[in-house]
């Protein structure tokens, strides 16, 4: 319902409010980890490359002083370029039926995005973890499987190549799972 870059804004005061509250549940706050499937490795890889990105921000949503920074990323199958989506799952053979495509005004990048996608590619690069790749990003392991339907696997070997082009061959892992689907 809510729309980009809610969702972001909303797992990054998730993180602050984590690190703030610490104590409390005897966390370690230098040690936070972003991890999940599909939309949620969206958000961990959102998380994991855009932690300094003021404009994904809303620090009125509590915790304004602390750092939504994560230590470490692990990403099941998720979306790393929208426009993408529909061309990889096409190249290995597993493109949807239309009424079910991503590049469609009902798929759920353009819901979340308020608009077809294919029109606005400005703001999809802003909504795409790729994006906001820099140094001083967390490690991550990155697991995916070869026949996924949903969200193709090139989303994931492309984003780690990406990764690796800045952080190093160490502190990215991508594990393909032959066969695997969504």
């Amino acid at each position: 319902e809510a729309k980009f870059p809610a969702l972001v804004q909303d797992a990054k005061a998730a993180v602050r409010w984590v690190r703030a509250n610490a104590k409390e549940y005897k966390f370690d706050p230098q040690r936070i980890a972003a991890w999940g499937g599909s939309a949620g490795g969206y958000l961990s890889t959102m998380l994991g490359t855009s932690a300094d990105v003021t404009e994904l921000e809303d620090l009125e949503l509590g915790n304004p002083d602390q750092s939504c920074a994560v230590q470490a990323v692990v990403a099941w199958y998720g979306p790393t370029n929208f426009l993408k989506m529909d061309e990889h799952l096409e190249v290995s053979g597993l493109l949807a039926p239309p009424g079910f495509r991503h590049n469609e005004s009902n798929s759920p990048e353009s819901l979340l995005l308020g608009q077809l996608i294919n029109e606005i590619p400005e703001k999809v690069k802003v909504a795409n973890p790729e994006t906001y790749i820099r140094p001083s990003a967390p490690p991550f392991l990155l697991q995916h499987g070869t026949k996924d339907p949903v969200v193709p696997v090139q989303q994931s070997i492309e984003f780690a190549e990406k990764l690796k082009q800045v952080l190093g061959e160490k502190r990215v892992t991508l594990e393909l799972l032959d066969g695997a689907e969504h």
